[in-house]
């Protein structure tokens, strides 16, 4: 990995501060003073800053079956955050990459690697997400095409990009959705003159939820489930 990213995983340095360290020569590999921040370095490389070795720690990447009245955050406000579910070292030094309403359950995934995160989370990066729908009223059949077409949600300037409506039974359907607008799906159904009253998170991307997971459980990603976000 690059020099500046390896340091600011070792650190609490933002990337421009570990750039301008490596410009005043405070960094060295193998012992050697190295200020390319695109600099190439493995996990097991002797790097020191200050002449003191930065030890690196792998990344973490968590799923986590959430459940209701808990939130996706990093501090406990109205609901305590799901981060206390975690039995894991530094839970709260975790962030959470794509966030669910207090009343939603469903797949969450949780991690240190903002880069991993943020191909998740980015409106560019089109990441499927699916969800599993009850709603108060009936969903015609015609809604499958709207929501294909894209619909007008309220204070917004353009249509909803193309999703995919499953319906299930009369009340209940899977969506898949490649944004994260504010409470989307809740004003989808809104538009379409529909209430949803129960709303869970099925699969990220590729990752789908662990059906032996139960609520307010959680597990270690595997190297695949990692690796299917890596190269998207």
């Amino acid at each position: 990995m690059r020099l500046d990213k390896f340091i600011c995983r070792c650190t609490e340095l933002t990337r421009s501060e570990a750039k301008k360290l490596l410009k005043q020569g405070e960094i060295r590999v193998a012992g050697d003073i190295v200020k390319d921040p695109g600099f190439q370095v493995y996990p097991e490389s002797d790097v020191t800053l200050f002449d003191n070795p930065l030890s690196f720690e792998q990344a973490r990447y968590y799923m986590l079956h959430k459940p209701q009245d808990c939130i996706c955050s990093n501090i406990d406000e109205l609901y305590p955050s799901v981060l206390h579910f975690l039995d894991v070292d530094r839970a709260f030094d975790l962030h959470i990459a794509g966030r669910l309403d207090a009343d939603t359950t469903g797949l969450v995934l949780i991690t240190d690697d903002g880069q991993w995160s943020h191909k998740i989370t980015s409106p560019k990066k089109d990441c499927a997400k699916r969800y599993r729908v009850q709603t108060s009223k009936d969903i015609p059949a015609s809604a499958v095409q709207a929501f294909a077409d894209g619909v007008q949600l309220q204070n917004e300037a353009k249509l909803t990009k193309p999703a995919i409506l499953d319906i299930l039974s009369p009340r209940e359907a899977l969506l898949t959705i490649s944004e994260g607008k504010y409470h989307q799906v809740k004003r989808m159904f809104a538009a379409i003159g529909n209430r949803v009253i129960g709303l869970h998170r099925e699969k990220i991307g590729e990752i789908e939820l662990d059906s032996s997971l139960e609520q307010g459980q959680w597990r270690v990603l595997s190297e695949e489930e990692i690796a299917s976000v890596s190269k998207s």
